[in-house]
């Protein structure tokens, strides 16, 4: 037994370790050390997970955060828990928004403007995961992974426009490297006949690139930059409707080793997209470098994705009045 630990154990265990190692030195870390003095940011699904180690960051930096949480009981908890962290003084506010909800979209949307002045980073992170076959939907009717991680974030993204467009600023879109699996259906957006070999969470991601890049071309001189970023596999919370079963953890655990990054690391890229100076408009990121998607965006693509989701909220309601960013006017 003593041999079999010395010989082939410890061997296969120090070999896992370096093999970890290495790749973690492939993932890209933020390394500048910009300011955010005066700043004020808000991050979406900040109460756990990248999300939270993202509004960490910007508030180290200086930066006033929002944390924009389902659960206000849990975004208060993390706030006092980041205040512990950092030992400073840092302002970091929770508040109740629910991207299922448009009505609690516009009330969240109501606050900040009664707030504040202007918003200069907007990190659309939040976001869900639910088995395929489960096909949930949002108290809209919508497929859950489409309306929340998709159409949640461009209703607020559109409501915010006012306050992003006063001054420089920069919004971040939260996607996966997922999306490369992921189909855009424009006459089936929400699943609704049912497209049987799809995944509804590539999907709401592959959207989420789209609705950078459309957004990106819409705000072109405009004092907005608009990036999105693929954090890497990450140990969250994020798919604890999976319901997997005991041995299926198991079997994943060696991969989880090699592959699934902590919070901290998955957040880099998203921290380095709201810091790094000249970066390129409207591209995806990942490991804090510009990444080249297997997907040939096409523009159309993007263009009719907008229209409709536009329609959607239109239909879903009537008091949502979606920013114009061809002529700076409301729809």
């Amino acid at each position: 037994m003593i041999s079999l630990t010395r010989h082939v154990l410890i061997p296969v265990v120090f070999l896992l370790i370096c093999i970890r190692k290495y790749r973690e030195s492939t993932w890209g870390k933020c390394k500048n050390k910009v300011k955010l003095d005066g700043k004020l940011a808000i991050v979406t699904g900040a109460n756990s997970g990248i999300g939270y180690q993202i509004a960490k960051e910007l508030a180290s930096r200086g930066a006033h955060v929002i944390m924009a949480c389902r659960n206000l009981g849990r975004a208060a908890t993390a706030v006092r828990k980041i205040k512990q962290e950092l030992s400073c003084s840092s302002i970091i506010i929770p508040m109740e928004l629910d991207l299922e909800s448009v009505d609690s979209i516009l009330l969240f949307v109501d606050e900040i403007e009664a707030t504040y002045s202007s918003v200069h980073i907007l990190v659309n992170n939040a976001g869900v995961s639910h088995p395929s076959s489960t096909r949930c939907k949002t108290k809209h009717g919508f497929e859950i992974h489409f309306g929340v991680n998709y159409l949640g974030h461009f209703i607020l993204t559109n409501l915010l426009m006012g306050l992003l467009d006063r001054e420089t600023s920069r919004i971040i879109v939260i996607s996966s490297l997922m999306h490369e699996r992921g189909k855009i259906y424009l006459d089936d957006l929400n699943l609704e006949r049912t497209i049987s070999k799809t995944d509804p969470y590539a999907n709401s991601k592959l959207a989420n690139i789209y609705f950078c890049k459309e957004l990106a071309r819409r705000t072109e001189g405009r004092p907005i930059s608009v990036y999105a970023v693929c954090p890497g596999w990450v140990y969250t919370n994020l798919f604890r409707h999976q319901n997997l079963k005991w041995y299926q953890i198991l079997l994943s655990l060696p991969f989880a080793f090699l592959f699934m990054r902590t919070p901290t690391q998955g957040a880099q890229t998203a921290i380095y997209c709201a810091t790094e100076p000249d970066l390129k408009n409207g591209q995806v990121y990942r490991d804090c470098k510009e990444y080249r998607s297997k997907v040939n965006f096409d523009q159309g693509v993007s263009k009719k994705l907008w229209e409709i989701s536009r329609d959607f909220v239109k239909t879903i309601h009537s008091n949502v009045k979606l920013w114009d960013l061809y002529g700076s006017s409301f729809l």
